[in-house]
């Protein structure tokens, strides 16, 4: 297993799959058709069936700051141990560092709007969220249907903007070289304009994972 070092990034950039975005930026990649549509089928079903509203740490006192509805996937669940599986079989990030497993489902008008991954250092929140497991390093996202309209995922400094696509994984390093925080990974989880779309995210953390 490794820890969060370049070796990850050296680890998903040897996958022959993989397509690393071209920016000294951040770490960024892709990886079309990650996931089987019949793994991707029972995730969805699972959202559907326990969603609620997302929040946000550090709340801005925008109400439509984000409007999905976010499920929490229970780590005994056959779909949910595949996927995780198959994410540690690429990353090779030991999984005791992981958060659980969320789902995310974004019905039409529904976004969240430009945020980081990680928690601000010094933010009201930070200490609530990172005392025990230190911050976020990486994101890894799999959009689990294909949306008829809108939906996108942009990173306006790194002047990119991948497009919804069953299957697909998207996954990036929130942290510079050194350690620190990565405002370039600022994301825009766009305006869904006709249909719904489903994510699944996983986040890893400094430490294992206690809470």
């Amino acid at each position: 297993m490794t820890t969060f070092s370049d070796s990850v990034a050296d680890r998903l950039a040897a996958q022959a799959a993989m397509q690393r975005v071209p920016t000294p930026k951040a770490a960024v990649f892709q990886h079309r058709r990650f996931v089987p549509a019949d793994l991707a089928a029972e995730l969805i079903a699972l959202i559907d069936r326990d969603r609620r509203p997302s929040t946000i740490a550090d709340d801005n006192g925008d109400a439509y700051f984000r409007t999905s509805e976010t499920c929490d996937l229970a780590a005994d669940l056959p779909a949910v141990q595949r996927i995780e599986a198959l994410l540690t079989d690429l990353s090779g990030i030991d999984p005791a560092y992981g958060e659980p497993l969320q789902g995310q489902r974004y019905a039409e008008g529904q976004e969240f709007k430009p945020h980081t991954d990680y928690f601000t250092p010094g933010g009201r929140d930070f200490q609530k969220y990172c005392a025990l497991s230190g911050n976020r390093t990486w994101t890894f996202m799999v959009y689990l249907n294909d949306v008829a309209a809108g939906g996108a995922t942009r990173f306006k400094a790194l002047d990119k903007t991948f497009q919804p696509e069953a299957g697909k994984l998207l996954c990036w390093n929130n942290r510079l070289p050194d350690g620190a925080v990565n405002p370039a990974t600022l994301h825009h989880g766009m305006k869904v304009r006709k249909g719904v779309k489903y994510v699944i995210t996983k986040w890893y953390r400094e430490r294992v994972w206690q809470g």
